[in-house]
């Protein structure tokens, strides 16, 4: 992830006004781009599209990709987040509708798929805002150590590694899958 030398402050307004704002996060007003490596790109489409066929034959909530945009950052208003894949319960949502522009609530599950450039205390840092926002369960996934850590909003964490099923717990009931299915790559890459 790199940070775009410091301009002017950019809004979360200016931020939607972008004709390419779906690539950058914004935090403290400045442009920071989402590099992800093809990897990390391949096994977030792989989760969204797990967690949204689960939600197809149990409607739980809403499954969104990382170009939603969330500023629901009550002490920071400058800072929008774009986790890698994002699920929203059922009820949640004002009149359970997709409104345009950035997502004003917390999600209640927000997945973070580690690329190489990313460095960690700025995976720490959006774990914290994440939880302090209201997110009730955070997946950080390590394609490099195949392995996923999950942060609740009691403050837990727990390590989980190929052979372990990653369980969407009370957040996204009945969600099960192994850990180890996620890293599998295509038979000729």
């Amino acid at each position: 992830m790199s940070t775009i030398a410091a301009n002017p402050e950019i809004t979360p307004d200016d931020l939607l006004k972008m004709p390419d704002g779906e690539r950058y996060e914004l935090v403290d007003g400045q442009l920071v781009e989402r590099n992800m490596s093809l990897r990390s790109s391949y096994i977030g489409a792989r989760l969204s599209r797990l967690i949204g066929n689960f939600c197809e034959e149990h409607p739980l909530g809403w499954v969104l990709g990382a170009d939603c945009g969330y500023q629901c950052f009550a002490d920071k208003p400058k800072l929008v987040r774009r986790p890698d894949v994002s699920f929203i319960r059922l009820g949640r949502l004002p009149g359970e509708q997709l409104s345009q522009g950035l997502v004003r609530i917390a999600p209640d599950l927000a997945v973070e798929v580690l690329s190489p450039n990313d460095l960690d205390y700025e995976t720490d840092f959006k774990v914290e805002e994440y939880l302090r926002a209201g997110v009730r369960l955070v997946w950080v996934v390590n394609p490099e150590s195949r392995t996923i850590l999950i942060y609740r909003a009691d403050g837990s964490i727990q390590g989980l590694r190929e052979p372990d099923e990653l369980s969407g717990e009370d957040t996204l009931p009945g969600f099960r899958c192994r850990v180890g299915a996620l890293f599998t790559m295509p038979p000729d890459a």
